[in-house]
């Protein structure tokens, strides 16, 4: 299929980009190349095509010679399409009139040889030239937004996002999986590096949250379904059964005193299962919503049906305990929506040569957070498992970070919170410290001022990395509490072995582990490393690819808890200044079915990653929900009976594209056939 050239002014306009193209091609060959393409009124070379200056060139061009297509040879369109399209609109041209070609990172950064360089940059340049000339202006559509934000995710980043928000005068939906909000940073015992109280600093704020008017709490819920587009998502959330009416509970936790079981027997998740609860448990004193919770698994009356139910009848009139209670469904419209999902600690017990799991008195650092924390399991005191105090403490950095078998990167926090834990160790227990570490970084304010303040304080630094816990085993061949720690010291240049009775594991942070399952419910997309991904690492670091859905915290990668609210904030932000415009523009470039060649044979809406299409049983065809609609093109592609056209990225448009880059490039160049 040979395209038919139409009739159409082009200007050409080449980008510097200061050396980066400049220093790799010869710009001004390029311009003569292109100054003779056809249909080609002019060319112009620029050294910053994006600034001001740049701009009014365009402009100016437009108005004076009467152009009606614009090719603007620099970067990615990812970074300027959107620039050059409205100084396009400000001339007066439909900004879809507009075509880039990307010569700096497809050509210049990638091709070393100058002449090679040149030759793939007039393919670049006649490619977009043709395909320019086949562009149809295209008009935006506009839909309402509901002014309403959906933040999955109750931890920190949705602690702030939700306040922020809600500051704003904004409605939010907050939706937390556990029985309260606080995430992580509600189970520490201090934060690094002033030693604030990890309590004192966030209860307030979800305090807050519970009181505002403006924020519609869901814990113990998981958002379970989303459809629709930016400015209108269909929002389903899965309410679990609490079996205690929030409305009704007043916290008197009568139930739990009540209840048959009279001590706690079951592992308490909340404090990594060193603490025990009943059945019918608060996670923690300071939980939001102060209301407990029983836990199916373990209650006699809900998994054996054998209980006298005392904690109905402490509940009195009330009737705030519902054993007969059952999940339900909720459904919510929302205009934007912050995932705040958070992260999850590795788990070391897949590395046996730390004895994790094996040897009783080796620690993750989490676990140690709740030993030290005067609401966790032991008061605050810091003990082993025999009730005795620790005397020697070897801490393990990097444990399951900076390591190729299982997270290459650095988890960013693990050096500080060591740090901290060395520092709250030494004061609660007098214990001689040790930290085992790779490299020490501390980059944030106050961080180095922290880490010479530890090491003043007498703890012992070794660089190198533990290759192995091994338990100590007394004469009489019976088990000890102390355990034999083997490091190899990079700076002494040989092989330590530290006797000590506690081991804590830095252990590093990772995805969530359903973060696939939630990456796929809000279209998103997922780094190497299992992360959120956002849509630009530099200019979008809180935007995803999916307009309306956006990214805090620890989810779009390791952070600490400062770094973790200025994103949430800006995360909140972000959503505020969309559902504030009352209304958006949706981008044009959507598939179109024709019905009289749609056979119906639906393969389009099972390929369809957006759910953009949808079928009509009456006429027996397939259409496009434009709203939902990405104008990716797999249905373009898949359809068997070609009755799906890709609006700005039609046949005529591709081919022409093509020809482009194999007859106007080849030298001697070729003059286009038309038909």
């Amino acid at each position: 299929m040979i395209t038919t050239q139409k009739s159409a002014r082009i200007g050409v306009y080449i980008c510097h980009c200061g050396t980066n193209i400049a220093g790799a091609l010869d710009v001004e060959q390029l311009t003569a190349f292109a100054d003779k393409l056809p249909q080609v009124v002019l060319a112009k070379n620029y050294k910053y095509m994006c600034s001001d200056p740049g701009q009014d060139l365009v402009k100016k061009d437009i108005a004076e010679h009467g152009l009606d297509r614009v090719v603007v040879v620099a970067c990615s369109p990812l970074l300027h399409e959107a620039t050059f399209r409205k100084a396009a609109e400000d001339a007066g041209l439909n900004p879809f009139l507009v075509q880039m070609a990307n010569i700096r990172e497809q050509v210049a950064w990638v091709t070393r040889d100058k002449v090679d360089a040149l030759e793939k940059a007039k393919a670049h340049v006649a490619a977009a030239a043709r395909r320019v000339a086949q562009h149809e202006p295209l008009e935006r559509k506009s839909v309402p937004i509901t002014p309403r934000v959906l933040i999955v995710g109750g931890g920190i980043a949705g602690i702030e996002a939700a306040l922020t928000l809600a500051d704003a005068d904004k409605e939010v939906i907050l939706v937390e999986r556990e029985p309260s909000i606080g995430g992580h940073m509600s189970m520490f015992d201090k934060t690094f590096p002033t030693l604030d109280c990890a309590a004192c600093i966030l209860t307030p704020k979800m305090t807050a949250v519970k009181s505002n008017p403006h924020i519609k709490l869901l814990t113990h819920s998981e958002v379970e379904k989303v459809d629709g587009a930016v400015g209108s998502y269909k929002v389903r959330v899965r309410r679990k059964a609490r079996y205690i009416s929030e409305e009704n509970c007043v916290g008197c936790m009568a139930c739990i005193d009540e209840c048959v079981f009279p001590k706690p027997k079951f592992p308490n998740e909340y404090d990594q299962g060193l603490g025990l609860r009943k059945p019918v448990y608060l996670p923690f004193p300071q939980a939001v919503p102060p209301v407990p919770i029983i836990d199916p698994e373990t209650c006699l009356q809900l998994s054996k049906g054998q209980c006298k139910q005392k904690c109905v009848e402490a509940c009195g009139e009330r009737q705030a305990v519902l054993l007969e209670q059952q999940d339900s469904i909720e459904e919510f419209e929302v205009g934007a929506i912050i995932v705040a999902t958070g992260f999850k600690p590795f788990n070391p017990s897949v590395m046996p040569y730390y004895g994790y799991g094996t040897l009783p008195n080796v620690y993750t650092s989490l676990e140690i957070e709740r030993l030290i924390n005067a609401a966790g399991p032991t008061g605050g005191k810091l003990m082993l498992r025999d009730g005795s105090t620790p005397k020697r403490v070897v801490i393990v950095h990097c444990v399951g970070s900076r390591d190729k078998n299982y997270h290459t990167y650095c988890s960013k926090v693990c050096c500080m919170y060591s740090l901290k834990l060395a520092h709250l160790v030494k004061e609660k227990t007098e214990a001689e410290i040790f930290n085992c570490y790779i490299d020490i970084r501390t980059p944030g304010k106050g961080f180095e001022e922290f880490y010479n303040r530890v090491q003043n304080e007498g703890v012992h630094f070794i660089r190198g990395k533990v290759g192995d816990v091994s338990p100590v085993v007394s004469d009489n061949g019976q088990p000890t509490n102390m355990m034999t720690i083997q490091v190899d010291d990079t700076l002494l240049g040989k092989v330590r072995k530290i006797d000590a009775d506690m081991v804590i594991l830095a252990v590093g942070l990772e995805p969530q582990k359903d973060a696939e399952e939630v990456r796929r419910m809000f279209g998103i997309s997922c780094s190497t490393e299992g992360f959120f991904l956002e849509k630009h690492p530099k200019l979008a670091p809180v935007n995803t690819a999916n307009d309306g859905v956006f990214l805090a915290g620890v989810c779009q990668g390791v952070k600490d808890i400062p770094e973790t609210v200025a994103q949430a904030s800006a995360a909140a932000a972000k959503a505020l200044a969309l559902i504030d415009r009352g209304s958006i523009e949706l981008e044009p470039n959507t598939a179109i079915i024709d019905e009289e060649h749609c056979s119906g044979c639906r393969v389009c809406n099972n390929l369809c990653p957006f759910e953009a299409i949808e079928y009509d049983e009456e006429k027996g065809v397939s259409r496009v929900i434009a709203e939902l609609c990405k104008g990716c093109g797999t249905c373009v592609a898949a359809c068997p009976a070609q009755a799906i056209t890709g609006v700005h990225f039609t046949n005529n448009q591709i081919i022409a594209e093509i020809e482009g880059v194999l007859y106007d490039s080849a030298p001697p160049r070729k003059e286009a056939v038309s038909v």
